[in-house]
C-alpha cells in the first residue's frame, strides 16, 4: 500500500520537537535516544510481534519498544481510518505520536493514565497540525 513517507517523516520531526518540550514521565525519555525508528509493517508481522513480545494474539495498531522503535501496522491504520472516518496518513500520524509518548514515559495501562495520554495526544496533534 502507498503511504506518504515524506509527509510522515516531517510530521514525526515536528511532533518529536513538541514532545521534547513536555516534562518527561520517567528517568529515560525521548531525549536519551540517539536514534528513533518508525517501522511500517503488515498485520501479519504485527501479530508476530504482538504475540512474541506482549503475549497477545492478533495484530494491534502500534507497538513501541524501549530502544526507540515504533512499529505501526499500516493495514490496521487503513482499516481504522475507514472505520473512524480518518485518512490513512492521519491514522498513522496518531500511531507515531502515541508511540513517541510511550517512549517519553506515558502509558495507557489504566483508565486514568489512558485519559492523561489521550489529552496529551490531542494537545500535541493540535500543536503540530495548526
Amino acid at each position: 500500500m502507498r503511504v506518504p513517507l515524506a509527509a510522515l517523516q516531517e510530521f514525526a520531526r515536528r511532533v518529536l520537537r513538541e514532545c521534547l518540550k513536555i516534562p518527561k514521565k520517567k528517568l529515560s525519555s525521548l531525549a536519551s535516544f540517539a536514534e528513533l525508528s518508525v517501522i511500517l509493517v503488515s498485520n501479519r508481522r504485527m501479530a508476530e510481534l504482538h504475540r512474541r513480545f506482549l503475549r497477545f494474539p492478533g495484530p494491534t495498531d502500534v507497538i513501541t519498544f524501549q530502544h526507540g522503535e515504533i512499529f505501526v501496522s499500516a493495514e490496521t491504520a487503513r482499516s481504522h481510518a475507514r472505520r473512524f472516518g480518518n485518512s490513512l496518513e492521519g491514522e498513522i500520524r496518531l500511531y507515531i505520536l502515541h508511540g513517541l509518548l510511550h517512549l517519553h514515559g506515558f502509558n495507557d495501562e489504566d483508565s486514568a493514565d489512558a485519559a492523561e495520554m489521550e489529552r496529551m495526544q490531542d494537545k500535541l496533534m493540535a500543536a503540530v497540525t495548526a
